[in-house]
């Protein structure tokens, strides 16, 4: 710790924004990087502490204090290569993880934790730009085939840790492109899929092999991978959306939001309307959007929206509004439950909570408005709690297009698990511990959302190479890849 007294003297600086009407205007990322002089001094404010509890708020364990030192003193090929150490991807994180490390930052105590992952991006960003990212291949080649079936960040880290490893590895996608979710539910706004593009070619030149439009189940069977390979790792994440099962779903208009989104990103990726949009497009413009789900895919509809040019867009959700701030003595260095405005809230977005839709109404087989009321959220008697309607708070609110964005529930079932007869947790994920990340078929792992449900992409990042190492252990007896 080079400046014992950095976090006293020095106030937290964050990335600023383009202005709302300059970055409506185009797909692109709008988030201005600090200069490398004012990353060190934000890593100067790190405290060092003697418990760094940020490395428990990572789920990737990043080693934090070291490489904020690392800035500060001007050592930025050192801290790129620290920070690589527990992270493949850390552009990615470093522009959509929601920083439960800065949660858990000490000085958040204070409302003023360490920039932490404006500090990581700009690290990582300028490792590309300086040319010190190259690839990795391994020294020698193992003679084992793995198959990895999902290419978002667990797939994706699964793969290039093999690979390092020395393992043949090939990567199976059923879309046209690389990248999962990053690809297709990350706006480009806030991720740029050059970041994914560049990746893809350092993970090649270290020897994995993309196959992309194979869908496992459909184009070829998991029995015929399993005979075919020496491992198999499932990673294709979470797909079953939350539906909203109400009088009226049934009305055009009505969609899943990753339908919506992924239409938008494969325009912006030069795609025409009709590969963009085969079953028909959906589109925000000039029209009344609701979104229906408060988290952050409900969050990257508004930003769609309204750079569509929607009329109007009201975000609903059904859990009460959270508090402004979180008391700390009770949260930290948990992730609170605070209310959370996102830029997309504040380029233009009405918000409301505790609201349940109990109906749409439309004509001539279109939606036209969502007919809600407000709730309460109750105990009963079991001690659960449970929503209560509030008498006589029936509402109506316009609306032209409505996107469900209520979360996902578990893996899709039909093919691949079907096939593989592996078994599943109460929630309908693939059993497997976050010990040897084996499922209950011979040869057969999982990781990520198709394991855990549900979850971040850094916490995607950490299974993929978790998984991976079970992987290396079980064929080789023994592995050097870090947990």
């Amino acid at each position: 710790m080079g400046l014992p007294t950095g976090f006293l003297e020095i106030e937290r600086q964050d990335r600023p924004y383009e202005k709302v009407e300059t970055r409506l205007k185009n797909w692109r990322e709008f988030v201005k990087p600090l200069p490398p002089a004012e990353i060190g001094r934000q890593g100067a404010r790190c405290m060092d502490c003697g418990i760094p509890f940020c490395h428990n708020g990572c789920p990737v364990n990043n080693l934090i204090p070291d490489w904020n030192d690392l800035v500060r003193r001007d050592k930025w090929q050192q801290a790129l290569e620290m920070l690589h150490s527990t992270n493949n991807f850390p552009e990615f994180t470093g522009r959509i993880c929601p920083a439960p490390c800065e949660a858990a930052c000490t000085l958040n105590i204070d409302d003023n934790p360490v920039t932490i992952k404006s500090i990581e991006c700009a690290i990582v960003d300028r490792g590309w730009e300086e040319g010190w990212i190259a690839p990795l291949p391994p020294a020698a080649k193992t003679g084992k085939r793995v198959a990895v079936i999902g290419s978002g960040p667990a797939g994706m880290a699964c793969a290039q840790q093999l690979a390092r490893a020395g393992h043949a590895v090939t990567l199976f996608e059923k879309a046209d492109r690389i990248g999962g979710l990053l690809r297709y539910g990350i706006p480009d706004f806030k991720m740029e899929k050059h970041l994914i593009d560049r990746r893809i070619r350092q993970m090649e030149a270290e020897g994995v092999e993309f196959r992309t439009g194979v869908e496992v189940g459909t184009t070829i069977s998991i029995k015929s991978l399993i005979e075919g390979y020496d491992a198999v790792a499932l990673t294709g994440g979470a797909e079953h959306p939350r539906d909203l099962e109400v009088p009226g779903r049934e009305l055009a208009g009505i969609h899943f939001a990753m339908d919506f989104l992924t239409q938008q990103n494969k325009r912006n990726a030069g795609d025409d309307e009709v590969r963009a949009a085969p079953r028909g497009t959906i589109s925000a413009k000039g029209k009344h959007v609701i979104v229906i789900g408060g988290g952050d895919t409900g969050s990257d509809c508004v930003g769609t929206s309204n750079r569509q040019g929607a009329a109007s867009v009201t975000q609903l959700e059904v859990m009460p509004k959270p508090p402004e701030r979180e008391n700390k003595a009770l949260t930290w260095p948990d992730w609170p439950l605070k209310l959370r405005t996102s830029s997309s809230h504040d380029e233009g977005c009405e918000r409301d909570f505790a609201v349940l839709t109990k109906r749409a109404v439309g004509s001539e087989g279109r939606v036209e408005a969502l007919e809600c009321t407000y709730i309460d959220w109750v105990k009963g008697a079991d001690g659960r709690m449970a929503m209560q309607e509030v008498e006589g708070s029936t509402f109506r609110l316009k609306a032209d297009l409505v996107l469900l964005a209520m979360g996902f529930v578990s893996p899709r079932k039909a093919g691949m698990l079907d096939q593989s007869a592996v078994a599943l947790d109460p929630r309908g994920n693939v059993r497997a511990t976050e010990m040897d990340y084996r499922t209950s078929v011979e040869k057969l792992f999982a990781a990520g959302d198709m394991r855990r449900g549900q979850s971040l992409v850094v916490w995607a990042i950490r299974e993929g190479r978790q998984c991976a190492r079970a992987v290396d252990e079980f064929l080789m007896g023994s592995s050097s890849l870090p947990r």
